[in-house]
């Protein structure tokens, strides 16, 4: 299981800009990590941009900044990106509180152990 610690995001509308909150630590169980995996490999084949696929909130054991609450529909954003090509994910959802996006900085699929 890989245990991350990456800065986070807060959008509150599609016209706001981002701004900062602090770091999001999460797990990414093994499974997850294959699910990752899966979904970079049908983004590679297909050539589709990105997907969407649901966290698992059993094992993700979600840690937010200070003065932040939990979130709702977790989800897993994929993509690919980057000069190499490669795919790349990060954790979003929405505040439980007041419905704003709220999503952590992109880490690459294959630095995952």
């Amino acid at each position: 299981m890989n245990t991350l610690s990456i800065d986070g995001w807060r959008k509150a509308d599609n016209d706001s800009k981002s701004v900062p909150i602090g770091t999001l630590q999460f797990h990414v169980s093994e499974a997850e990590h294959l699910r990752l995996e899966q979904t970079e490999e049908e983004l590679q084949r297909s050539g589709v941009r990105d997907a969407m696929i649901d966290a698992d909130m059993q094992t993700l054991a979600l840690v937010m900044p200070d003065g932040f609450g939990p979130l709702s529909e977790c989800k897993w954003r994929v993509y690919i990106g980057g000069e190499a090509s490669r795919g790349q994910f990060h954790l979003l959802g929405y505040s439980a509180a007041d419905g704003c996006l709220i999503y952590s900085n992109a880490v690459m699929v294959d630095l995952l152990g």
